[in-house]
């Protein structure tokens, strides 16, 4: 393999500009679809400027995971189809080079992805979500009673539903209070009280209500049971949230919020015949597949991009992001079967980059001996029977 040094920078760098606009483009898709939960918090809470801005920080390394390698590819094949268009794939073409001279810049190019994905996965994904949780809890715990909407159902503590009919402004009592607590999987509390107030200890990670005069409706769904009590005073304590050192030492932790050592750790001692111990495995080798996804898309878009012409600039980009598409499918029935134990979650990771690669390599080589891309062939005879049958169809619906 020759490697020319010159043209083999000129070929990184040209790969850099659409890296970047592609990884902004992206970026702003992906975060547009927390803006809802990023509005609720706004709206509920009164979240100012800087807080926001700090959320979504916190939510970019969790979508930088798929965003990077996607950027990867799409950059790879937007610079092959500039060159091919302006004629300069050719021009190499006929200076000898053929597509394994490409390579070198690519690979390159997919390694610089594939640290950065890495060290997102690895190190910014924990980060991130143990952040965006305890800004979340800090917002909430100090604004509760902004949160606290009158005739509306709020859900904000875990496993309780609260229902004020009204709160006055200056005293902050709260008047006819509906709680249904379902914190016990084997009980059902439902209480009713007329009056209550709350209190927020400083520095404190729960809230306590103090409910006056009410009724407590205890619903026992283990042994079929009923109690019913009244109360002229009942203090009920509640979480808004648990912070990450609670969440790390219960039995509902994360995956996406623990370290590698820690996923490491907890896979070395949890019982492996549990959906918990698959999730966690299936999280694990996420975070090395999705990385290694980097080489798989770009040696993907390597073919497309220099057997395209200029003519087909618009069809090798779609053709890119079908695969993508392909991929991300293949990802998320690895991930869903994975956790459920279908099949071992090792497989359920990486076999889409085995067939991305694979496909990848296999049009490399069928470019390298100058043969159209099967997928070229596959386009080409359903263009031609779409084309028939919208013939067809024209024909009969046009008669009289």
């Amino acid at each position: 393999m020759r490697f020319n040094t010159t043209i083999t920078r000129y070929l990184f760098w040209e790969m850099i500009p659409p890296f970047l606009i592609n990884l902004v483009f992206f970026t702003f898709i992906f975060l547009m679809t927390r803006i809802l939960e990023i509005t609720n918090m706004v709206v509920n809470y009164q979240v100012n400027l800087s807080a926001v801005l700090l959320m979504l920080v916190y939510h970019l390394p969790f979508f930088m995971i798929y965003i990077i390698p996607m950027a990867v590819m799409m950059s790879i094949l937007i610079t092959l189809l500039r060159m091919s268009a302006d004629n300069e794939i050719i021009a190499l073409k006929a200076g000898g080079w053929s597509i394994s001279y490409f390579l070198p810049p690519v690979l390159f190019f997919c390694l610089m992805g594939c640290v950065l994905t890495g060290w997102m996965s690895i190190y910014g994904l924990p980060w991130g979500r143990n952040a965006f949780r305890e800004l979340i809890y800090e917002k909430a715990t100090s604004s509760l009673e902004v949160g606290l909407k009158e005739r509306r159902f709020n859900d904000a503590f875990q496993g309780i539903t609260l229902y004020v009919k009204h709160i006055d402004s200056r005293t902050k009592k709260l008047q006819n209070v509906f709680i249904e607590d379902r914190r016990n999987t084997n009980l059902v509390s439902a209480i009713i009280a007329p009056k209550a107030r709350f209190y927020h200890p400083p520095n404190s990670p729960t809230f306590t209500f103090r409910l006056y005069n009410g009724s407590i409706n205890h619903v026992d769904i283990k042994n079929n049971s009923n109690t019913y009590l009244y109360f002229e005073t009942y203090d009920l304590k509640l979480n808004m949230m648990p912070s990450s050192e609670t969440t790390r030492n219960s039995d509902q932790i994360d995956e996406e919020e623990m370290t590698l050592s820690e996923l490491r750790q907890y896979l070395d001692t949890a019982d492996r015949n549990t959906k918990q111990y698959n999730v966690a495995l299936t999280e694990f080798h996420r975070k090395f597949s999705v990385p290694i996804a980097c080489f798989a898309l770009g040696l993907l878009a390597l073919p497309f991009g220099i057997n395209s012409r200029q003519a087909k600039r618009s069809y090798g980009l779609l053709l890119g992001l079908i695969f993508f598409l392909i991929y991300y499918v293949l990802l998320s029935i690895g991930w869903i079967l994975g956790e459920a134990g279908v099949y071992p979650p090792i497989i359920g990771m990486w076999v889409p980059n085995a067939v991305m690669g694979g496909t990848g390599l296999l049009f490399i080589v069928r470019t390298q001996k100058e043969k159209s891309l099967i997928v070229d062939e596959v386009t080409i005879a359903l263009w031609h029977w779409l084309i028939e049958h919208l013939s067809f169809l024209r024909k009969r619906f046009s008669a009289p």
